[in-house]
């Protein structure tokens, strides 16, 4: 099958997706919070933004080649956190991680992850950033630290936009548990999935958070209160100072809308700024990330990383992103669709069409650099 034919875009991968993997299993991937009105506001908003194309440029050949935090990747995307993504597809942290050194771009492991870090950590090369949620214990987090740091992973992401867990109404309505329960509703929806359910199988292991999971006792938990809710603490500012000081690589800090916290975080120490709201997973009245951009941007300076996510659904939305003040852009859901819906294969297929749609917009608008961006915009006229 000629993916570029049968599934041409990200729309496609996800009804692939939806038609492979359980409901449960989809719902919680797919879904936001409330109304689900952040994901719309992401959308207008990116769509908001156009280019004025120039012609009789000749044959241009696009640079995509970025920098980030002292190393340079192929392309100006990565590999955005998801949790589960072993749920989606078994191994998918393993396929993931092994896509990102292929393509030689970042790749993030959630702490949520079905995966440990010592799991992917043959995989992850040079690549590998992990993503750390706040956990109570000051004592706890300085025992997972050394052991994210031994399993060769040089940069750590902290996600503060999650004081506490969203309502998800779609994953709720799913009865979406970590382990799912073995119950009627669950056994049917993962019977009529064959190829999902064998592949599980020939994994080995029923999906769970296993590097929470090793901090939590099992006994007397119930099945819906996973681990990593157990033992996730609220972030605060003396949080962030004091894993600055605990951790001695790369820290960004992901989740942040406020310009006013970005420059604070910055005078911390912190390397690199993410700019997200977590997809709309979390709160959907807040605004559209894109518009906050420039204003972080206009904030930290010129010098500071920023990183874009939320929303990314063409590589148009990349290059939007870029010239609105990213240097950088994380991908989370579509890379979560491409896996569900065809494994690895489906993951460099993915990497194919965000690269693809990079290059050919890039010709329409006829340059070469991804920093000439910005002279295109529309509002720039």
């Amino acid at each position: 099958m000629d993916l570029d034919l049968s599934h041409p875009s990200i729309e496609d991968l996800r009804l692939k997706a939806q038609k492979r993997i359980p409901k449960f299993a989809f719902e919680y991937l797919d879904s936001a919070t409330g109304r689900e009105l952040g994901l719309k506001v992401n959308r207008d908003a990116l769509d908001a933004i156009g280019f004025m194309p120039s012609v009789l440029c000749g044959r241009t050949k696009a640079n995509l080649q970025t920098k980030l935090l002292g190393q340079t990747f192929d392309l100006p995307f990565g590999i955005a956190p998801v949790g589960m993504s072993g749920l989606m597809w078994a191994g998918g942290e393993r396929m993931l991680a092994q896509a990102a050194v292929a393509h030689n771009i970042p790749f993030s492991l959630s702490s949520v992850a079905v995966a440990s870090p010592e799991d992917v950590a043959p995989y992850i090369g040079q690549n590998g950033w992990f993503q750390h949620y706040p956990v109570k214990s000051a004592d706890l987090r300085r025992k997972m630290l050394p052991r994210i740091k031994a399993a060769g992973f040089h940069t750590l992401i902290i996600t503060v936009d999650v004081p506490e867990e969203s309502r998800r109404e779609r994953q709720r309505r799913a009865n979406l548990t970590v382990p799912p329960k073995a119950d009627l509703r669950t056994l049917i929806e993962m019977a009529v999935r064959p190829a999902w359910c064998m592949a599980q199988l020939r994994e080995g292991i029923m999906p769970r958070m296993r590097f929470f999971d090793d901090y939590v006792p099992q006994r007397g938990r119930e099945s819906f209160t996973h681990a990593g809710a157990l033992i996730r603490g609220i972030p605060d500012w003396q949080y962030l100072e004091e894993l600055r000081e605990e951790w001695d690589g790369h820290l960004i800090v992901k989740g942040v809308l406020r310009p006013e916290d970005a420059k604070r975080m910055i005078e911390i120490g912190v390397d690199c700024i993410w700019v997200s709201n977590h997809g709309g997973r979390q709160f959907e009245a807040g605004p559209a990330v894109i518009d906050q951009l420039p204003k972080i941007r206009a904030a930290v300076g010129p010098d500071v990383p920023l990183i874009y996510d939320s929303g990314v659904a063409w590589g148009l939305d990349v290059m939007r992103a870029l010239a609105k003040g990213a240097d950088f852009v994380m991908v989370g859901r579509p890379f979560q669709y491409a896996l569900a819906a065809f494994g690895a294969k489906g993951i460099d297929h993915l990497v194919h069409i965000l690269k693809a749609d990079i290059t050919a917009n890039m010709s329409q608008l006829g340059v070469e650099n991804l920093d000439q961006l910005p002279e295109y915009l529309l509002d720039n006229d």
